[in-house]
């Protein structure tokens, strides 16, 4: 069996009998002979380079706001873990900040909010109350489906920052309404936005039956 030497790098100026003495190849004085000289690989000798040829094509909308996806079969994924919780009746909802805690997305990952998917839907048997910042129709009809609650909920950055690191500040800031062009989207009931009639009613009533009430007390100071 035949091995092959390992060839080693040639050593330039060492003569002229090394074949790379003198001028080590470079040849005879300009751009390329000088020490760090040379042109850029897209050099084409001062034509116009070949990617300035080609036409522009789309932009960055600097303005946008992804949102980041989540699934409903993810959050059924991490309820049989047990590492979210199912909100009883008398419960807070679901928010973000739960889902950060239970580990679904890291918290860097929240730009501008999270999007609810409905990917998964038909393994999802959890009746959920969640507080989201939007929610696919399809999404919305497998939480209802399941027995559960959503509601979307705007939240600018400051707000954001409030909910998923409110450690940060002494006093919570008060949540900001909705930008116009994304009042449409909070007051349809359609996306079950907070900012809806229907929305409102359901929490005015769920406030009045948490309300313990006070008739049997009123009712005892006044034969006393």
């Amino acid at each position: 069996m035949m091995f092959l030497k390992k060839l080693q790098k040639r050593r330039v100026g060492r003569g002229i009998g090394s074949s790379k003495g003198k001028t080590c190849g470079r040849g005879h004085k300009g751009q390329k002979a000088r020490a760090g000289g040379g042109v850029h690989p897209t050099f084409e000798g001062g034509q116009t380079k070949f990617y300035k040829r080609l036409p522009k094509r789309g932009f960055k909308n600097k303005h946008a706001e992804p949102m980041l996806p989540i699934n409903v079969g993810t959050l059924q994924n991490f309820v049989d873990m047990g590492r979210l919780r199912v909100p009883g009746p008398n419960d807070p909802p679901i928010t973000m900040k739960d889902l950060v805690d239970a580990g679904v997305t890291k918290i860097n990952a929240v730009k501008h909010g999270v999007k609810l998917l409905a990917k998964g839907k038909e393994t999802l048997t959890a009746p959920l109350k969640i507080e989201i910042s939007r929610a696919s129709s399809e999404a919305i009809q497998a939480i209802e489906k399941a027995g559960g609650q959503i509601t979307t909920v705007h939240y600018n950055r400051l707000a954001l920052k409030a909910l998923l690191k409110p450690h940060r500040f002494d006093i919570l800031p008060k949540r900001a309404s909705p930008p116009p062009k994304l009042m449409e989207y909070y007051t349809s009931y359609d996306k079950r936005g907070y900012l809806s009639p229907e929305v409102q009613m359901r929490k005015l009533k769920a406030n009045v039956s948490s309300t313990p009430s006070n008739d049997g007390e009123a009712s005892t100071t006044k034969d006393e």
